[in-house]
């Protein structure tokens, strides 16, 4: 299923074109989001109970879901994405042009906006926006790949801004209906990375930061005045609830105990043991298929053990990926048939090379030389088959899976030794580089999500060596041809799971258990949600 691409007045073809290369193919998949019934109601507190938080309160640097749940709702980007057909659509963007070779996209932006600061929104602060992210380095690895070449923002007038780059960049408009692309301040683009992690920043969104304690809650405040939502909303005006409570309870029990006894209204990450008792308490189930890359096992590609291709793709087969989606995952969730989840735009399958085949990975080990021990743990020049995979704890079902991977790696005579960091480690222990193996995906309505997370060129967090693959990953950024486009998606795909640069395992599904008195509680379309809409009564 294509979506069909979306025209505003005075696009040009190519921009529709363009338009239509960001769809979001989820509009083929599964999403049991619920729309309120009965009469909306004003006011109200929100409780949710997530399993982690980041320690930073900057939209731009966050990269973990339960963060991104509160953070999304403090700003605003200039387009909206629909998450039933992938159309970009206006938001504090009336509308825009792109040029015919996709290095210029002019926005025109709405009148009215402020900042939670009292400042205005206009292409100034659209300008220091773009030339801050940037900066931010690998604090920000997903916008400041988005702006890859970025030549700068003229200020064409007030309300009219003009972002410009050095070379085609396809995937931009659709980057703009992220948080990590959102609009801050002026002021707030001012301050170093780790003011505006601690202190926070001055978004236009429909609520605002009233307290943070890093580890335990972060509460929100509705927007007094606000009148400029995502043209997708419902409502018009300020948002329906009056807070928004979330709650950091990293037990996944306790969270759905709170849940059951009414102390919270809704939690995130439902695992499979949790969904009966869910159900029988009268609690909502909705998921929704997340795109971007699938959970897998990052390799440090560096490290001596997986510089062998041939170990690589040895482990490739080693993992029974059907088992570990139906005995721990929600249900629903799908086994990853490549590196890009299917509901990806340009996924292809590839399901037959991470086909699980115990047989074909020994008889790959054995020729590479490494031979059984008398523990069972292949050896090779006195060199045990052995790595520490590390995991962060942001997910119930992390821990049991990576442990289910334990047991079937062993099976095989490898070794993975398991390591647990904090969430708030994320950063450094990415940059750091010294890790051999991580578990995690990342979400993104767009296939240039490869090109962000696997270029040599950007981070290159997991050391891949300079290859052909950055040629197709720039490529498919800059090409405005939809066929052509995906057919360097595809190549691009072909060459991850070919080298085994990464192991993917299992593709994410969104589970929230949503109690009974919330309503209109909707996923936007990278699977995070959206309270504008959201009321209780």
């Amino acid at each position: 299923m294509r979506p069909t691409p979306h025209r505003l007045p005075g696009r040009p073809a190519a921009a529709t074109a363009l338009a239509a290369a960001a769809l979001l193919a989820s509009a083929c998949g599964s999403d049991s989001s619920a729309s309120g019934s009965g009469t909306p109601v004003q006011g109200g507190t929100l409780t949710f109970a997530v399993g982690s938080d980041l320690g930073c309160i900057d939209p731009q640097q966050a990269g973990s879901n339960d963060t991104i749940y509160s953070l999304r709702q403090i700003v605003d980007s200039l387009t909206d994405q629909d998450p039933a057909s992938g159309k970009i659509v206006p938001w504090l963007a009336q509308s825009w042009t792109i040029s015919a070779d996709a290095r210029e996209f002019t926005f025109k932006l709405r009148p009215g906006v402020t900042f939670s600061d009292g400042s205005p929104l206009n292409a100034q602060a659209v300008k220091d926006n773009f030339d801050a992210i940037p900066k931010l380095g690998v604090r920000a690895v997903l916008g400041a790949g988005y702006l890859t070449g970025y030549a700068g923002t003229t200020v064409v007038d007030d309300l009219t801004a003009k972002v410009r780059f050095k070379q085609p960049n396809a995937q931009f408009l659709q980057a703009t209906s992220t948080f990590s692309l959102a609009i801050e301040s002026s002021a707030s683009t001012k301050k170093t990375p780790e003011q505006k992690c601690s202190q926070g920043v001055s978004g236009s969104g429909p609520f605002t930061i009233s307290s943070y304690t890093a580890g335990q809650s972060t509460a929100l405040a509705r927007r007094s005045g606000y009148n400029w939502g995502s043209s997708l909303w419902k409502k018009k005006g300020e948002a329906y609830l009056a807070k928004a409570v979330f709650k950091v309870v990293p037990e996944a029990g306790v969270r759905t105990g709170s849940l059951q006894s009414g102390q919270v209204d809704a939690i995130g990450a439902v695992g499979l043991a949790d969904e009966s008792a869910l159900k029988g308490a009268g609690v909502r189930l909705q998921s929704r298929a997340n795109p971007g890359v699938v959970f897998g096992i990052s390799l440090n590609n560096s490290r001596p053990v997986f510089k062998d291709e041939k170990v690589r793709q040895a482990l490739q087969t080693s993992i029974d990926r059907a088992q570990i989606a139906s005995t721990i995952f929600p249900t629903g969730t799908k086994q990853a048939t490549s590196v890009l989840a299917h509901t990806t735009p340009y996924y292809t399958d590839l399901g037959s090379a991470l086909a699980y085949d115990k047989a074909k990975t020994a008889a790959a080990l054995d020729a590479a030389g490494w031979k059984a021990g008398s523990d069972g743990i292949r050896q090779k020049d006195g060199t045990r088959l052995s790595f520490e995979l590390g995991w962060f704890a942001n997910a119930a079902t992390n821990q049991p899976t990576l442990e289910l991977i334990q047991q079937q790696l062993k099976a095989v005579g490898v070794e993975a030794k398991l390591k647990q960091y904090q969430i708030a480690q994320l950063t450094q222990v990415q940059q750091g580089g010294q890790f051999d193996a991580l578990w995690g995906n990342i979400t993104r309505a767009d296939p240039d999500i490869l090109r962000t997370s696997y270029s040599t060129k950007l981070a290159n967090l997991y050391r891949i060596p300079v290859t052909d693959l950055d040629g197709l990953l720039d490529k498919q950024a800059a090409t405005v041809d939809t066929a052509e486009r995906a057919k360097l998606v595809t190549q691009a795909q072909q060459e991850i799971v070919q080298h085994a640069y990464v192991l993917p395992v299992v593709e994410l599904q969104t589970e929230l258990g949503v109690g009974k008195k919330v309503h209109d509680l909707a996923f936007e379309a990278s699977s995070r949600i959206q309270l504008h809409d959201t009321w209780i009564g």
